[in-house]
């Protein structure tokens, strides 16, 4: 029979033990990640449909676009869902880039719904963007201002902070960078004895063509297409382009097969964007989504937001047509 003193040096024993136990329980739990359910519950869920009752007003630009067109918004509407219903090898394209983002494709379709109704007179087969991208391909393009390539520009002092702090690291933060820059410092001022006009980034290089255009399906701008040129060359078969290749760029704004890939990845973007900075979850909300392709700068906007101190964030006119309709968009799919 053990004694006292040998019984109590046990017990302390098997306390040494559990306590170990439970603090490699605690170390192995910090380790594992959490299931995408309980990942999910740190985000709010933006509840479906729209915040306002009734569609804000629409710019004054667009409006002035679909009177000299003769038309009328709704009929644009109904166009594009008409050209949409008869491409089904469109829309399974859309459902399989969407699969491949991990996206609805409703959010591609109201994107799509959205631009041209109401920022493009008519939306053209994709067969049609097929032909006009191959019209590109024998046009000398070069992205400059005043015969200067962007690619040299940005390499001004001015601009050393872009290629600091991981910016280079990433096509989105790095473009994103150059962009807020030249809006900063340049636009509209005088800069070492020159004057610099009041345009935006896109306007004063992107535009060699046709001033103020955005091109394809999607109606990106070459801007947008090298902001997201990491995103889609790391979770597609498309290489990295850079400002130097300015015919794949604008190929790429206007061949579906590689428009559709940028488009799902600004979806993609803008919806990490309101997750990790505004710990809120657009995914199932396509006139948010709609919104953000339309508006752009996703990240500043989700930030705003949430100094904001506002419950949800909130649709445009363009988001909320796509909230609107959105049965007779799901009905596409």
């Amino acid at each position: 029979m053990q004694s006292t003193e040998q019984q109590t040096g046990h017990r302390r024993t098997w306390v040494r033990i559990a306590t170990a136990l439970v603090a490699c329980s605690v170390i192995l739990t910090a380790l594992v990640p959490l299931a995408p359910d309980v990942q999910a519950a740190s985000y709010r869920l933006v509840p479906e449909g729209n915040r306002n009752k009734a569609q804000p007003e629409i710019p004054f630009a667009s409006a002035r676009r679909t009177a000299a067109s003769s038309s009328s918004y709704d009929a644009k509407f109904q166009r594009v869902l008409a050209v949409l219903r008869s491409d089904r090898q469109l829309i399974a394209d859309i459902k399989r880039v969407a699969a491949r983002y991990k996206i609805d494709p409703i959010h591609m379709i109201g994107a799509i719904v959205g631009e041209h109704t109401y920022n493009y007179d008519t939306l053209d087969s994709a067969q049609s963007y097929y032909v006009k991208a191959l019209s590109y391909a024998g046009v000398p393009l070069r992205f400059q201002y005043n015969g200067e390539p962007v690619s040299q520009f940005v390499q001004r002092p001015q601009f050393e902070r872009c290629r600091k702090n991981g910016h280079d690291e990433d096509s989105n933060a790095l473009w994103t960078c150059y962009e807020n820059t030249w809006n900063a410092t340049f636009r509209g001022k005088t800069v070492d004895g020159t004057r610099f006009p009041r345009l935006n980034f896109n306007e004063a290089f992107f535009q060699p063509l046709f001033a103020g255009q955005s091109f394809g399906l999607g109606q990106l701008s070459p801007l947008t297409i090298l902001k997201m040129t990491d995103s889609v060359a790391r979770q597609s078969r498309f290489k990295r382009l850079n400002a130097d290749d300015a015919r794949e760029v604008y190929q790429a704004t206007m061949d579906p097969n590689i428009s559709l890939h940028y488009m799902a990845a600004i979806i993609q973007d803008s919806i990490e964007a309101y997750r990790v900075t505004a710990r809120v979850d657009i995914s199932g909300n396509p006139g948010i989504t709609a919104t953000l392709y339309n508006l752009g700068d996703p990240w500043g906007r989700a930030a705003r937001f949430r100094a904001s101190g506002n419950a949800w964030p909130q649709e445009n006119y363009y988001g909320w047509l796509v909230n609107d309709r959105l049965e007779d968009l799901k009905g596409l799919l």
